[in-house]
């Protein structure tokens, strides 16, 4: 059975055999990993500097880069092995409203197709209404079939679909 849990510094070597599984230079929503663009995440000890990061960037009293905001991070995982990551955005910056939307998933490619990402997303819904939002914003790239079916099967109304700098992005909100 997945589970969602707090990132953590013991998962190190399956984190980076779920990292090998992306192509270079590919966008993984929900890791993340922009608080680390330079970081030698092979390193035992830069790899839980990040984890710390991702778990600090959750507590809205200390401060967060510009661009940035507020974020919870969960990995998704079974056992000891990494299948991905989800974050919830704890409020939307204009990047965010127009791209990124407040929740990013992404799942590492030999773990699709087996609902992790639907199933993961209708977990984070909870803890957003638990959170006090009372909608959300979910987006995914246009020619991503898999991540348009678990934002619908989750609820998600498309409002639009428009061209950003990011790509063409579909655009759903889910009211919880």
């Amino acid at each position: 059975m997945p589970e969602l849990i707090t990132p953590t510094g013991r998962l190190h070597s399956s984190w980076l055999a779920a990292r090998d599984e992306w192509s270079a230079g590919a966008h993984q929503a929900g890791t993340g990993l922009r608080l680390a663009p330079e970081a030698d995440l092979d390193s035992p000890e830069v790899f839980a500097e990040w984890v710390e990061q991702l778990r600090q960037q959750s507590d809205r009293s200390v401060a967060v880069g510009e661009g940035c905001v507020h974020a919870t991070h969960w990995w998704i995982v079974e056992g000891d092995s990494y299948l991905g990551a989800i974050d919830l955005r704890h409020y939307l910056n204009a990047f965010l409203l127009d791209v990124g939307g407040q929740i990013g998933y992404s799942i590492r490619p030999s773990a699709r197709r087996r609902g992790l990402a639907t199933w993961a997303l209708g977990v984070v819904l909870r803890e957003a209404l638990a959170f006090g939002l009372g909608r959300v914003l979910v987006t995914c790239d246009d020619d991503n079939v898999g991540s348009a079916r678990s934002i619908e099967r989750n609820g998600g109304v498309l409002e639009d679909v428009r061209t950003t700098d990011a790509g063409i992005k579909r655009r759903y909100w889910i009211t919880l």
